[in-house]
This record gives structure tokens, sequence and C-alpha cells, in this order.
């Protein structure tokens, strides 16, 4: 069974047991979140439930392992001749959680 969940404007195909890095999310290590904009839910012996945009009743159930920020990502800007040289750099932060449970909703 695997669900497509929205949070932090991505998408994310999710399976139970799963361990993903979403947008930062405000809850702290070891509590539980629920996502409850499901896109799409697919049973393995039933058809896809599709939403129009959400699968009403449908929710994932996750626990938050922890904060942190990602790999640093470099921005240079430089133009030519001119001597301007910039050099900045930007860690966004994330929330790695581990799906519990997806629970199958109806239209």
């Amino acid at each position: 069974m695997y669900a497509i969940i929205e949070t932090g404007g991505k998408q994310y195909r999710v399976t139970s047991g799963e361990t993903l890095s979403v947008e930062k999310l405000e809850a702290e290590a070891g509590k539980e979140v629920v996502f409850d904009k499901v896109l799409a839910v697919k049973a393995d012996d039933a058809d896809a439930l599709l939403g129009g945009p959400y699968v009403s009743g449908a929710r994932v159930t996750a626990e938050v392992l922890g904060n942190g920020k990602a790999d640093k990502v470099l921005i240079f800007r430089q133009k030519a001749r001119k001597g301007m040289r910039k050099l900045r750099g930007h860690r966004q932060p994330f929330t790695k959680v581990k799906v519990k449970e997806i629970e199958m909703g109806g239209k």
C-alpha cells in the first residue's frame, strides 16, 4: 500500500515504514504528525483512490525522528570585466519522519 501526500508545497510517494525528509515542520522529535492532504491511495489488492484534489478521510500518520539542515548549497555570482563577485550559501531546514500508518478513506 502506498499514498501520495502533499506537505511543504511538495508531493511525496510514501509507504508504511518508510523514512523521508520533508520541509521543516513545527514538531519535536518523538511526536506524531498527521498528513491529511492525501492526493491518492493505492492498496495492493484494490484500485487506486484519487482525490479531487484530496481523498476524503484518508490520513497518513508519521513519527518525527528529528529536525536538521541539508548540505550547504553555494550560490556564486560574477559580472564579467567588472570585478563583482559574490559567494553566498544556504542550508535548507528539514524534518525527518518515519511513516507509521496509511489510512484509506472513501471518496
